[in-house]
């Protein structure tokens, strides 16, 4: 909504103005296949998303700055991943929003496994090569007493 953002205002359009509104919200890659064709939705990569009109760069720029922002902070990542994950899924979820260099994987691993709201299954999924990697849950009682406090999530 801000001023001379759009050019269909100007001073002949006698105090008209014109908003946009944008939504942001979070959903499984198989949830996203099952919106309907009739909707006319085209997905984009974040970084391949095509000239849009006006300031709509803009505010896609920003909304995925408040998505990068409320990662930090908040365990919206758990509503996206199923309800028994291992840490690597969890990590892939932080790379896939934040990047490739936003921690290394035995910092990101210790820090989230010391605040305390991940629950080991003791479960155990075999992926390929390698040992067996933990399934763990989220505890959301367990996050609730730092729901209000203010930490770096990640």
């Amino acid at each position: 909504g801000g001023p001379e953002r759009d050019p269909r205002e100007s001073p002949l359009s006698y105090g008209v103005r014109y908003l946009s509104v944008s939504y942001f919200a979070l959903l499984r890659f198989e949830e996203a296949k099952l919106i309907r064709k009739d909707y006319k939705t085209t997905w984009y990569m974040i970084e391949k998303v095509p000239q849009l009109a006006f300031d709509h760069n803009l505010i896609l720029d920003y909304g995925y700055q408040r998505l990068k922002s409320k990662l930090e902070y908040s365990p919206i990542a758990f509503d996206v991943l199923p309800d028994v994950f291992t840490l690597n899924d969890l990590y892939q979820f932080y790379t896939t929003v934040l990047g490739e260099n936003f921690a290394d994987y035995s910092n990101f691993r210790t820090r989230l496994l010391k605040l305390g709201f991940l629950i080991d299954t003791e479960k155990k999924v075999s992926r390929g090569a390698g040992r067996p990697a933990t399934l763990y849950r989220f505890d959301s009682e367990a996050f609730a007493p730092l729901k209000d406090k203010p930490f770096v999530f990640i």
